[in-house]
């Protein structure tokens, strides 16, 4: 089994600096909770718990409530990403065109699994259901390059390019 590695938070004073701005924004918001959260995760690429633990200080929500929401919606990460963030369509059409061996093979060449960013910081992973682009099956993308009709020998190339 795979040694669980944990990177060390390290926001700086001027990320929280301006977390506290976006939180005084809508601080007197009804549902400020998920927009402070999106513009949270802008200014740190990820929500850490010392960044989840100022919101919930300054909002006066319970960190259980947070956290909930955070790992409830998909766009929410609680570790950090890498500099070329992979999804793969794991989507019914997708999936049974292949692509489960697609994200496999990136696995396997990044060494990282699903929710995993590598050592470097260069590339995350994540598998999502359908991106809406299932004539192109099976499909992954690196940030907003897109990949179809892919076969997993293709993915040592396509990785290359980053």
């Amino acid at each position: 089994m795979k040694e669980q590695v944990y990177v060390a938070f390290s926001g700086t004073k001027e990320q929280e600096a301006e977390l506290r701005k976006v939180i005084e924004k809508y601080k007197n918001t009804d549902g400020a909770l998920i927009p402070v959260l999106h513009e949270a995760q802008d200014i740190y690429g990820y929500l850490p718990e010392e960044v989840q633990q100022i919101i919930s200080d300054e909002l006066h929500i319970p960190m259980a409530e947070i956290y909930g929401v955070i790992t409830f919606y998909t766009q929410f990460s609680l570790k950090p990403k890498g500099k070329y963030k992979i999804s793969v369509c794991l989507g019914t059409a997708c999936y049974v065109k292949g692509s489960g061996n697609i994200l496999d093979r990136i696995k396997a060449k990044l060494g990282i699994s699903e929710t995993e960013c590598t050592e470097d910081g260069k590339f995350s992973l994540d598998a999502t259901r359908c991106i809406g682009a299932c004539g192109l099956a099976p499909v992954m993308t690196i940030n907003d390059d897109v990949y179809g009709k892919l076969m997993p020998e293709d993915v040592d190339d396509i990785l290359a390019k980053y």
